[in-house]
């Protein structure tokens, strides 16, 4: 199934200095990497943001998310990376297939030129950038991840092709902007003040999400979704949120119903969900 995780750009408010909130951040790009999302979208939560906000947190994720070879030629040095090693690795596979000189590998690269006749230039794994036929298909664009087919090595062969990559890709957009996409699927909040999951609602879910997909959204650390939508919570214990409140989500799900922490934190809350979410009949 297609999955895109929405995180706040608050979700990083209850860590006081930087390495640790790279690490956190870390963790959450490695649940998304583990259930093997789709997409991983920060959404605006200004009023939660401390010290460490939006661009931050992209900028975090969006390194995790490059692959090794890439990161030094797609980032360089930048101020909020200076404990980017920290992060947990992913270990997405990014090559398939043999290095050999007569088997053909896919690797992921870097458009780092778009030129006017059709060419890109783009750093990969091999020792120096290539250029390549840009196919008919593709916009693309400086800075962006393509895949590269590599049919011999000596002598060069490669070319570009139009296929989804390996692992996740981040991006920043408001929550209601990121809930009307068409590919959304079942739109599904996380809180305490959800429906509690349980095997027979799993049941009926599985399928809807194995054929719609899905978009998850998740609150950060004291302050979950109800805060940061400014939605009422029902003053009994036992009332949940109904799917009409938000900006358009079609469940209010509780996939922690025997919570034994007064606060769960925001990757907690994302192994947990997702273990359960991602399970197939």
């Amino acid at each position: 199934m297609t999955l895109t995780l929405l995180v706040p750009s608050s979700v990083v408010r209850e860590t006081e200095d930087k390495r640790t909130a790279t690490l956190k951040i870390g963790y959450i790009a490695r649940a998304a990497a583990v259930f093997q999302a789709d997409s991983l979208v920060v959404f605006n939560d200004k009023a939660g943001e401390t010290s460490f906000a939006g661009e931050f947190v992209e900028t975090v994720l969006s390194y995790a998310a490059t692959p090794p070879t890439l990161r030094k030629s797609l980032w360089g040095r930048r101020d909020e990376l200076e404990y980017a090693g920290v992060l947990p690795p992913l270990r997405i596979p990014s090559i398939t297939g043999s290095e050999s000189d007569d088997s053909e590998s896919l690797t992921q690269g870097i458009v780092t030129e778009v030129g006017s006749e059709g060419r890109v230039r783009v750093n990969c794994e091999l020792q120096h950038p290539i250029s390549l036929v840009q196919p008919s298909t593709m916009t693309l664009t400086e800075g962006e991840r393509v895949a590269i087919r590599i049919s011999s090595r000596e002598p060069l062969r490669a070319r570009l092709i139009d296929e989804p990559l390996p692992g996740f890709q981040v991006s920043r957009m408001d929550l209601s902007d990121a809930l009307n996409r068409d590919e959304a699927g079942v739109r599904i909040a996380t809180s305490r003040h959800g429906t509690a999951i349980t095997p027979s609602l799993m049941s009926t879910l599985s399928a809807r999400l194995t054929n719609k997909g899905a978009t998850v959204v998740f609150g950060s650390p004291g302050r979950g979704l109800p805060a940061i939508l400014g939605v009422d919570v029902p003053s009994d214990p036992e009332a949940t949120v109904e799917p009409s409140n938000g900006v358009g989500f079609d469940l209010w799900l509780n996939t922690i119903p025997q919570q034994g922490c007064e606060v769960v934190r925001t990757e907690e809350a994302m192994f947990a969900s997702l273990s359960i979410l991602t399970l197939t009949e």
